[in-house]
This record gives C-alpha cells, sequence and structure tokens, in this order.
C-alpha cells in the first residue's frame, strides 16, 4: 500500500498488474502463484475503491494489512498436489482431514486461518454438472423472523435462533475475557475461547441453510421468493435477528444449488406483500405486531402465509423467462464450477503443538 501511494503522488496514477507482481516477487519470499495473487486482490481492492467513489461518491483507500492480519493465502492454478497428505510448494506433506472426496478438476486452492485457530484448506472443483428434470409444485416463500420460512402450501421452516440459544455463553465468554489482564496469556486464551464459540454458531447456521436449501431445490420446481434489500433492513432495530437468518447466504445457496437440482428461483417486488390480500387484492396496512391476516372478503390466514401466496401470484404474473431449465439445450452443455470444499488440517506450529 505504501508503495502504491507513493507511486501515485509521484506519476498521478497507480501502477500497473505487472508493476505489482515484480514487486510481490522481489520483496517477498513466497511461491510466485501465491505472490501474483496477493498483487491481484491489491489491484481488485483499487478498482473497488473507484466503483464505489463512482456510485456513491466517496470511498475509503484500501486497508493496509500486515502479516499477521493475513488470514489466507491461495495457489490459483497449481503449487500444491493432495493425496494422504497435503503437499505445498517448498513444503513437505501437511497431515489433513479429508472428509469428502473430491469431485471434478481442482483450480484452486486457498489456505485459510480461522480465529479460533484452526486451518483449512479450500478448493474449489470444476465437475460436469446434468440438471434433472424437476416435476416438483411451485411455491412462494416468505422469509421472516418468527417463521424463517413460510411457503404458500403452508409449509413451515421453523427458526433455529442459533445466537439466541448461544447468547447465554457468549455472554459469561465476554464477561470472562473483560477480567483478564491485557497482553496476558489467560486474555489470549479467553480470546481463543470466545472465537470458538462464534465459530460453533457460524458452523451451526450454514449447516441448516445447506439442508434447508438443499431441501427445497428437491422438493419444488420454482420457488418464488422476495427480492429483500438484507443490508438496508439490518440497520434497524431487529438487526440482530435478521443477520442471524442470514436471508443473503441462503438465497445464494438456493441459486446455485437450483441449477443442479433442475429447480427455478424467481425474485420479486417485496412492496405490499404482506398488506395485500392474496384473496381479493385489497391492501390494508398491518403493524408488525399483528401477524393474522384478515379481510373483508372472509380472507383468514397467518400474516406470512398471505404474502407467499402473494409472492408466488406475483412471480407467475411476470411471465419471465426461465432462469434455469431441465433441458441440456438450455444449459448448453456449460460447466459449473463447484462451490469451494473446507478440509481441517493439521499443521505443526513452531512451539511444537498441533493446530486442529
Amino acid at each position: 500500500m505504501d508503495y502504491t501511494k507513493e507511486y501515485y503522488k509521484k506519476t498521478n496514477k497507480f501502477p500497473t498488474r505487472k508493476q505489482l507482481y515484480a514487486l510481490t516477487k522481489k520483496k517477498t519470499k513466497l511461491f510466485s502463484q501465491v505472490a501474483q495473487n496477493i498483487a491481484d486482490k491489491l489491484r481488485k481492492a483499487l478498482e473497488g475503491m473507484f466503483a464505489t467513489k463512482k456510485k456513491v461518491g466517496k470511498a475509503g483507500f484500501p486497508r493496509f494489512k500486515p502479516t499477521e492480519r493475513m488470514k489466507s493465502f491461495t495457489y490459483p492454478q497449481f503449487g500444491f498436489k493432495i493425496g494422504k497428505k497435503l503437499f505445498l510448494s517448498e513444503l513437505d506433506g501437511i497431515s489433513i482431514r479429508k472428509h469428502r472426496k473430491l469431485k471434478g478438476k481442482i483450480k484452486t486452492l486457498t489456505i485459510k486461518r480461522m480465529p479460533s485457530g484452526k486451518w483449512y484448506a479450500l478448493f474449489t472443483s470444476e465437475v460436469d454438472i446434468s440438471p434433472r428434470c424437476n416435476k416438483g409444485p411451485k411455491a412462494g416463500m416468505d422469509l421472516g423472523i418468527e417463521h424463517f420460512g413460510h411457503l404458500s402450501d403452508d409449509s413451515i421452516i421453523v427458526n433455529p435462533r442459533h445466537i439466541k440459544v448461544a447468547e447465554g455463553k457468549l455472554k459469561k465468554a465476554q464477561k470472562l475475557l473483560s477480567k483478564k489482564k491485557k497482553a496476558s496469556k489467560n486474555r489470549i486464551k479467553s480470546k481463543l475461547r470466545i472465537a470458538r464459540a462464534h465459530e460453533k454458531v457460524t458452523n451451526n447456521r450454514r449447516d441448516f441453510l445447506h439442508k434447508t436449501s438443499r431441501k427445497l431445490v428437491n422438493s419444488y420446481s420454482y420457488i418464488a421468493m422476495e427480492d429483500l434489500n438484507v443490508k438496508g433492513m439490518s440497520k434497524g432495530f431487529l438487526a440482530k435477528h435478521i443477520l442471524d437468518c442470514s436471508w443473503a447466504e441462503f438465497r445464494g445457496m438456493l441459486h446455485y444449488k437450483a441449477e443442479e437440482a433442475g429447480s427455478e428461483i424467481v425474485l420479486v417486488d417485496p412492496a405490499h406483500t404482506s398488506q395485500e390480500c392474496s384473496s381479493c387484492g385489497l391492501v390494508r396496512k398491518k403493524t408488525l405486531a399483528e401477524r393474522w391476516h384478515r379481510c373483508s372478503c372472509g380472507a383468514s390466514m397467518h400474516r406470512d402465509l398471505n404474502a407467499a401466496k402473494n409472492i408466488l401470484e406475483r412471480a407467475i404474473s411476470l411471465s419471465s423467462k426461465s432462469r434455469y431449465s431441465c433441458s441440456k439445450q438450455a444449459t448448453g452443455g456449460r460447466r459449473k464450477v463447484k462451490p469451494v470444499e473446507k478440509m481441517p488440517l493439521s499443521i505443526i506450529s513452531h512451539n511444537g503443538q498441533v493446530s486442529l
């Protein structure tokens, strides 16, 4: 970052990718592919700053990261080999807990260190996907907090409320941390305990999201959802509960799993889906506390069920082209990049301890 700033002061331009490559290769002892990837990340950060500044009008300069703040490094093409152990450039074999067999052609490898002290090897592989024909029913889904999801066929996805379940344990761990002396070994141990507690919450949440999204795309051929502005909604008084649900991450999982399952995901405008009657179309304002929908036409149902029916009706009325198809002609026989697969590493640290 210092080099980038100095170069800009002298030339009124930012360094090119080639110049950044040469700098990382000269000043680091990293494998060439890893060094180039770091230069790519810096360049992308600069481009992201320009894009944000153009869109919003204000953007901060990318923050400098010292070595201790670097949590991962990537091999974008080669420099690694996996068998019973993981072999990296200029390193001996590292013991690895291989929890599943890798499929397809491995494209990249990222070594990541978690705040809990655990290390993971994340592989991205390219596999041939043959979408199947999904003949399941159509459904609209209303995402919420009382229920994680309410479908138009009156199916309910229970909200596990992960952060609420772990809140007591987290509060106790934070309280113990506040009593530890700064820079002491006990404080480091306490911080590690908190990091592991947060990691457990994250793992539980992602496990729930993966299982739920897979079940939905396998059961329904057409799923309509609201195109929610999660970032804007998470600034209100329900921010903690909204972020705990991870709607944006869940939506992303549905999208990439839908192609393989032969399902279609459609997003609709969320305006007035809860206020409008799904039977007669009458719009009546309701407060968040009003959980039951009653209309003068005689309709009576749960507020979320009414919203789910409206969402499905809006999606069907859009009559847009299917984003996903059962036919091979629609997919063009293209390949799909499989999401990363994490494998825990067993790495011997300098003090002789094993970090899992």
